[in-house]
């Protein structure tokens, strides 16, 4: 895939990480009922809301469906930054190997031959 592919599937609102640590301050009942409605969301198909509940409320389990559900439809730099955002070393760990091996492919074209 050429890198200008790659840069195409890239969301549209960018790359930028928003750290999870900085959340709102909610009450543990109002951010379990904005979890549980982030919850209800996603096994609607609602993806979109969901996403905007797991990241205000910096839900780490839901972060991590989204980075699944990404993964699954090969939007790989958007699952990394949702297995990032959610601390899911593991996986976002895999990840970074399979992106430092594609950068690395991509230098290797770019490369004089001799």
């Amino acid at each position: 895939m050429a890198s200008d592919e790659v840069f195409k599937k890239m969301s549209k609102q960018g790359f930028l990480f928003r750290s999870t640590d900085g959340n709102p301050a909610l009450s543990g009942k109002d951010r379990a009922a904005l979890v549980r409605r982030g919850n209800e969301f996603f096994n609607s198909g609602n993806l979109t809301a969901a996403k905007r509940v797991f990241l205000t409320t910096g839900y780490g389990d839901g972060l991590i469906r989204m980075g699944d559900h990404y993964l699954k439809n090969k939007e790989f730099l958007e699952a990394f930054r949702m297995y990032w955002l959610g601390k899911e070393k593991k996986k976002s760990d895999e990840l970074i190997e399979k992106m430092v091996f594609v950068i690395r492919e991509w230098l290797h074209e770019d490369a004089p031959q001799a």
